[in-house]
């Protein structure tokens, strides 16, 4: 048969297919419509059920939406005849007949699993290329040809379904790579829910891809268990987030909360980092216990007894009244702020004997209210329990450690040196950082807030009562109307949306890409998120930020999961062309002497060009020639200029004076034709063409600490890759000009 003869066989199935998903589309606005239009009664029950459904037949659109293009992309046929047709979503009729098979069921595992060597019952696989909602090509793996009759054996058709994807022009987004996803992609995408499963791999592996089909897998094969609770998805920077944005909605996911490690605190988006030698000392896990010596230094007994004025009448406060207050709080188990309310009731209630003493009546339990009001309104007393239990905010509390010296040496000596100290000093009232996320994260979590988190009991009025006292809100607001605020949470956000706003919020999975950049710090935080340790964490140990040949995935997850964990190598690079992996792996095998390198599944058209100039200003003028130079060879597609951000502001004013060239800096920049990023912002994408700028400045020669970064840079390429400087770098004995 024709090519052509099996294009119209696969469109007219197709067809079948398109109508079906126009039905169902049909049907779910219909239902939507109706209980959008129901009048319910005053009930929350019926309202909340209404709800309910509205948000079932919300989701089953967006998944139906979502899965438009690429519908149906793949077919097994087995050597009973049957034939499977493998999807983004799987399909019936109305008759319940499978139309189209789920990529993530276990049927569909064949599709990517078999080969010639072990074909199980299959004995041909399909790809069917489609463009919106027609048939462009087909192409065949033959598994078994002995099964195949004369006429099966002339539909053959195909010349590589893999190798025509890597080829394509990039978009300047990420796809998904469900169509090709290769047999030791799928063993990992399909690995059980539970434990820890660490994905190591070099560049252009898949890596990124799947982790995000792994989340799209596990949400539909545990949707009971997870959907409810989600799926964290960490990416390293807003640029990569913004990327891989599409990938899991095109699966028919929405399930997952993207966020960057300068987002896991509420109320925070950082983006600013620390100097490497700063950033190294917050993530060290010694500093949970100076967080914690810094937050119980605010729980203090003063020295001497304190004179108090309550109206007429003069009390003393003791230290050793302060001290049995302190203790009876503690023993409650309690965050700080929470156990305060404990506190201040102790101190009250052992002031107002006294105070009954000078008033002249009685300090039973009937007058006790009345003298505990007192006592309360009195400005003397509030001032002294401040000052020997203050409310708490991480902010706060993480500024005056880091600001005020007397404050850091208390909390860390005999845990940090003071040259570490040193490092740690700066500004009251600086912005913080992302390396500071998860010091703000710990101090939460032993300050507790104004409420309990969404997932746990509410503050009761008491709790309420006492806020408003630290508040000095009396006649502002009362107690019963600001506990029904803490306990209010709005019934129509999305999981994702709840998931963002609640700090303690616990998910069902914890997905990491660029695991490899992350501090000790970093991963007790992410684990105290996902307390099943049920996570997949991917990433390339040569590609750190700051070298470090000793470090390895077992010393990193030591002290948050032991060796509960699974590791698993992804082997060959897909993205990145032969030519280009031989100039970056000489760089690794010197650094990284006993990691392994990945195989490239290609060679590539172009050899890495290297020109040397007079100096970075001519480099940076050069740039728009270039620019048009390498789209010109490529007939278009995504260039990346690599640089650091110190050489940003010339590379800029060259291309904004030319004109002519269509660019876009940082996360903006992935919309435009050319992309200036730094090399961290670099991380996890890929470009047709990379120009990278004065390597020198990356990766100083003699200096190993950019070493990961230049790795990243010189491996973000599917077709051409240029270096241009006018200074000798660590590349220098490897090229030839």
């Amino acid at each position: 048969m024709s090519e052509q003869t099996e294009i119209d066989h696969e469109q007219q199935n197709l067809d079948v297919v398109y109508a079906r998903l126009d039905e169902l589309r049909a049907e779910a606005q219909g239902k939507l419509g109706s209980v959008r239009r129901s009048h319910v009664g005053g009930h929350h029950q019926n309202r909340s059920e209404r709800d309910a459904f509205a948000t079932l037949y919300e989701d089953q659109l967006i998944r139906l939406t979502n899965a438009e293009e690429g519908l149906c992309f793949g077919r097994i046929d087995s050597a009973a005849g049957e034939t499977t047709y493998i999807g983004r979503i799987g399909i019936s009729d109305s008759d319940r007949r499978q139309l189209l098979m789920d990529w993530r069921a276990p049927a569909s595992e064949p599709f990517y699993r078999a080969t010639a060597a072990d074909p199980g019952s299959i004995v041909r696989r399909r790809h069917i290329a489609t463009r919106r909602r027609t048939v462009i090509g087909v192409e065949d793996d033959v598994l078994d040809l002995d099964a195949l009759d004369d006429a099966e054996i002339r539909s053959l058709h195909g010349e590589g379904a893999l190798i025509a994807t890597l080829d394509a022009h990039r978009t300047g987004r990420m796809s998904d790579i469900v169509a090709t996803i290769q047999s030791e992609q799928d063993s990992i995408i399909r690995k059980p829910l539970s434990g820890v499963v660490v994905v190591q791999g070099g560049p252009g592996t898949g890596k990124t891809a799947v982790a995000l089909h792994r989340a799209a897998y596990l949400l539909y094969q545990h949707r009971e268990r997870i959907a409810k609770s989600g799926v964290l998805l960490i990416g390293p920077s807003p640029v990569f987030l913004k990327y891989i944005e599409q990938v899991l909605p095109s699966l028919g996911e929405t399930g997952a909360v993207l966020q960057t490690p300068g987002q896991l605190m509420p109320g925070f988006d950082l983006t600013a980092r620390d100097r490497p030698a700063a950033a190294a000392v917050k993530g060290d896990l010694r500093m949970v216990q100076v967080i914690a010596r810094a937050v119980k230094n605010y729980q203090r007994v003063p020295q001497e007894p304190r004179r108090l004025q309550v109206g007429r009448h003069t009390l003393t406060l003791t230290p050793e009244m302060v001290r049995t207050a302190r203790e009876r709080a503690r023993r409650t188990g309690y965050p700080h702020n929470r156990a305060r309310t404990t506190f201040v009731s102790q101190v009250l209630r052992q002031l107002a004997p006294a105070l009954a003493d000078s008033m002249g009546i009685s300090a039973d339990e009937e007058r006790m209210p009345e003298l505990l009001e007192e006592l309360r309104g009195a400005a003397d007393v509030r001032v002294a329990i401040n000052l020997c239990w203050l409310p708490l905010t991480p902010l706060g509390v993480l500024d005056a450690l880091l600001s005020k010296p007397h404050k850091l040496v208390a909390a860390a000596h005999g845990l940090l040196d003071y040259e570490e100290m040193a490092l740690l000093r700066r500004f009251k009232g600086a912005s913080p950082t992302v390396d500071d996320v998860p010091l703000l994260d710990e101090i939460a979590e032993l300050i507790g807030g104004w409420a309990e988190s969404a997932s746990a009991p509410r503050a009761d009025t008491e709790y309420a009562e006492a806020v408003i006292e630290m508040t000095g809100t009396q006649g502002m607001v009362s107690a019963s109307a600001l506990a029904e605020r803490y306990d209010s949470r709005d019934p129509h956000l999305t999981v994702a949306e709840r998931a963002v706003e609640d700090r303690e919020w616990t998910y069902g999975h914890l997905v990491v890409d660029e695991a490899q950049e992350l501090s000790p710090m970093q991963l007790r935080l992410l684990f105290r998120r996902v307390p099943s340790k049920s996570a997949t964490l991917v990433g390339d140990l040569a590609q750190a930020s700051s070298v470090d040949p000793d470090r390895t995935w077992a010393s990193m997850l030591q002290p948050h999961v032991g060796d509960r964990f699974a590791l698993e190598q992804l082997t060959v690079s897909y993205r990145t062309p032969g030519r280009i992996m031989v100039l970056a792996n000489r760089l690794l095998r010197d650094y990284f002497p006993d990691l392994a390198v990945p195989s490239p599944a290609r060679e590539g058209t172009w050899e890495p060009q290297i020109e040397v100039l007079g100096d970075v200003a001519a480099v940076c003028a050069g740039l728009p020639g270039m620019i048009r130079e390498e789209l010109a060879l490529l007939g278009g597609g995504r260039v990346a200029v690599i640089a650091t951000a110190g050489h940003g502001e010339l590379i800029e004013h060259a291309l904004t004076q030319d004109g002519g060239v269509d660019f876009g800096l940082g996360p903006a920049g992935i919309d435009h034709t050319v992309a200036v990023l730094t090399p961290y912002e670099a991380k996890g994408l890929e470009f047709d063409s990379v120009i990278i700028v004065e390597p020198a400045s990356i990766a100083p020669a003699g200096d190993p600490t950019g070493i990961g970064e230049l790795y990243v840079a010189l491996t973000r390429s599917t077709s051409r890759l240029r270096v241009v400087g006018a200074e000798p770098s660590v590349l220098s004995p490897y090229l030839t000009r």
